[in-house]
């Protein structure tokens, strides 16, 4: 039996179920356990989280709720349905980079912890792994730019983690551009979150390997999707469109893919959009045997590899959902200025917002302006994309994800 209660009423030897409030507020990666560290207790009561759920038959109870504790836990019911997710605002990029920031330290740890527990034969925490997948739609949901660029800027040895995050992320906001509904939203960040679930029983030195694999390695690495499938299926209570997506990621619609081979029409829509998601964020990270290309660079590249490769409604579909320049991308107008990406338009995919720093006629820096090219009377527009080592720019990013 769950019982849900104030903090203040929490004690050793309960068992928690589950925390009330956002998954960013508590410091735990798992949600169901039998609190029996004191410390444990500190940090829940010092964290901000003001009720949990516990189970009664897995723990010792406490007297029910008062009368006041009851009333404000149906207030807070009732606002949560007059404020429907859906109509939030959608936040300013500097606004929302800093939540996604949060969200992005909070969701490497979480990762680290599952492939952990999966390496030791414990099976996952589906209830905390849906909760990271629901502050991860939120964020995209606010404003899609900022969690999905910033989970871009991993370092090589965070590559195997926040890729899965930044997969989540990037699957969230094709499902919507996709037109899918909200539950099918979740379950395509859920599926992104946990496809590459298998590289947690690969050889440590194999996946860092910082040259090129031997015959021989690569085919140990392609074994992931198959082990990450399997240890879905024995862990169960994972839906059907994860354990596809874990399988059939690495398919391609020639036939050329792996595991299977599978051709076109063989291949699932959230596998096809998991296919397009997994290489996005692959290209465009620094991983251990090379740089990441630049964002806009790694859509031209793709769509030269859309054909064999990538479905073509899927793989428009994200373009739309990311933009031809997306966030990050350095990119010259037709001023000779050159600028950063910082936010798309939902005019069009050829004029999104620019902070220009730089001028390519006198070769220096100047004072940083936002651009809109989507405003009517605006008579710059994106000349060309640029590469900002030809330029001498270090630390591109700074321009767009510092406030």
């Amino acid at each position: 039996m769950l019982k849900k209660i104030a903090v203040e009423h929490l004690q050793l030897g309960m068992h928690i179920h589950e925390f009330c409030g956002s998954w960013m507020d508590h410091p735990f990666w798992r949600t169901k356990f039998v609190l029996d560290d004191p410390e444990d207790l500190r940090q829940i009561r010092a964290c901000g989280i003001k009720e949990v759920w516990i189970d009664v038959h897995k723990g010792l109870d406490v007297a029910g709720p008062t009368k006041q504790e009851a009333e404000a836990q149906i207030d807070a019911a009732l606002e949560r349905i007059a404020q429907p997710r859906e109509a939030r605002q959608r936040a300013a990029l500097a606004e929302e980079v800093q939540r996604a920031a949060k969200i992005c330290a909070k969701g490497k740890e979480a990762v680290v912890s599952m492939f952990q527990e999966v390496r030791m034969g414990k099976a996952i925490d589906h209830a905390a792994a849906g909760a990271l997948v629901e502050e991860i739609s939120d964020s995209v949901l606010r404003n899609p730019g900022a969690l999905i660029s910033l989970a871009r800027l991993k370092t090589a040895d965070d590559y195997t983690y926040m890729h899965s995050v930044a997969v989540c992320a990037l699957m969230v906001a094709l499902a919507r551009q996709l037109g899918l509904d909200e539950q099918s939203s979740r379950e395509a960040g859920h599926a992104g979150l946990l496809h590459d679930l298998g590289k947690a029983v690969m050889p440590m030195e194999v996946l860092n390997k910082p040259g090129k694999l031997t015959d021989e390695e690569f085919r140990v690495i392609k074994s992931h999707p198959v082990e990450g499938h399997r240890m879905l299926v024995e862990g169960g209570a994972v839906g059907a469109i994860p354990l596809d997506v874990c399988l059939h990621h690495h398919e391609k619609v020639d036939g050329s893919g792996y595991p299977q081979g599978l051709k076109d029409a063989e291949i699932s829509l959230f596998a096809k959009m998991g296919a397009v998601c997994d290489v996005y964020d692959a290209i465009t990270s620094n991983r251990p045997y090379k740089a990441g290309w630049d964002p806009a660079e790694s859509i031209r590249k793709m769509t030269e590899w859309s054909k064999g490769h990538f479905d073509e409604r899927v793989f428009q579909a994200f373009v739309k959902s990311i933009g031809i320049y997306p966030v990050g991308s350095l990119v010259r107008l037709s001023s000779g200025r050159l600028g950063v990406v910082v936010e798309q338009s939902e005019k069009s995919l050829l004029a999104p917002r620019v902070k220009v720093f730089f001028s390519g006629k006198s070769q220096t820096y100047i004072a940083p302006e936002v651009v809109d090219l989507s405003r009517p009377g605006t008579a710059e527009k994106i000349a060309g994309r640029e590469d900002a080592a030809k330029w001498g720019i270090k630390d591109l990013d700074r321009f767009w994800a510092a406030p």
